[in-house]
């Protein structure tokens, strides 16, 4: 149990609890990560996107907000304060964000966090609100003899990050509302195969008209529609596909970081040893983290 008592009582998840489990009872385990990268030879790849009060908020959240509360001409010492969601810019989602008896973000070991997976670029397949599939992604690993194995940690680049807002191609609609994403039948397959947690080049790791934007941009789901030729309702139903990617999967393990970037595309179709840094916040639901790629050239 952890100070803030929350893990006695806490849903792990089956994925997310195999690593918990084994870690608590037989100690720090050991990697062999030489065939994923030539470490005489690795290079460290900035996946993630920076952070700034320019970073927009997700729909209906608050923005990012900092200040000066000490500066070195009157204090002698410069610090800032900072009040912001934990969902802006690239962050690791964590169990409590909807599952109310999940894991604190602070209280999962660091293990977790750093692994083996694979980098798959979709950009070329998908467009404006587009849905994306399993069957696109094993069907782009095989074209790269890739092979996604069981417990990978998955990145998925849409290209929706060129459109960020630290882009010169920046198109915030286009980011925040229009990007591809998934419905149940990825989730189902991200169980199957054991995916450790996923990566994504967008604001949500969900398809944007399965979240809250459905409800607020009536105009985005008729365009929607129109591409689709059926009522959204028949093409990604709800309950079943509301926020499936949180709600579904959380509670079995599998968690994901949104808003990757930096430099995704020097690192595309590649197996590497990939990484997420959140912050050791307890009894936290979410956490600001710093994603990163180790290849070898």
């Amino acid at each position: 149990m952890d100070i803030f008592g929350r893990r006695w009582k806490a849903r792990v998840g089956n994925i997310l609890e195999e690593f918990v489990e084994k870690i608590e009872k037989e100690g720090k385990p050991r990697y062999n990560w030489v065939k994923a990268v030539d470490w005489s030879s690795v290079k460290v790849y900035d996946l993630s996107q920076p952070l700034s009060h320019l970073s927009p908020p997700f729909p209906t959240y608050p923005p990012f907000e900092f200040k000066w509360i000490k500066t070195v001409y009157e204090h002698g010492v410069g610090a800032q304060y900072i009040m912001t969601p934990l969902h802006i810019g690239t962050h690791m989602d964590g169990p409590l964000h909807f599952d109310p008896a999940g894991l604190d973000i602070g209280s999962i070991p660091v293990e977790y966090w750093i692994g083996e997976g694979v980098v798959i670029d979709l950009s070329d397949e998908v467009s404006d609100l587009d849905i994306y599939t399993s069957d696109m992604i094993e069907k782009k690993a095989r074209s790269y003899n890739l092979e996604i194995k069981e417990y990978d940690i998955l990145v998925i680049h849409t290209g929706y990050h060129r459109y960020a807002w630290y882009q010169p191609t920046a198109d915030l609609v286009r980011y925040m509302l229009k990007h591809p994403g998934p419905v149940k039948e990825f989730a189902d397959w991200l169980i199957r195969k054991k995916t450790r947690w996923t990566a994504v080049d967008a604001a949500s790791q969900d398809h944007p008209l399965n979240t809250i934007i459905r409800k607020i941009r009536p105009d985005i789901v008729k365009e929607f529609e129109e591409k689709h030729g059926k009522p959204i309702q028949e093409v990604m139903p709800w309950p079943e596909n509301y926020q499936l990617m949180h709600t579904y999967l959380f509670p079995k393990g599998i968690l994901h970081v949104e808003n990757a970037g930096g430099e995704i595309e020097a690192v595309l179709n590649r197996r590497c040893v990939i990484a997420a840094f959140p912050f050791k916040f307890m009894g936290g639901e979410s956490a600001f983290c710093r994603l990163v790629a180790f290849c070898s050239d």
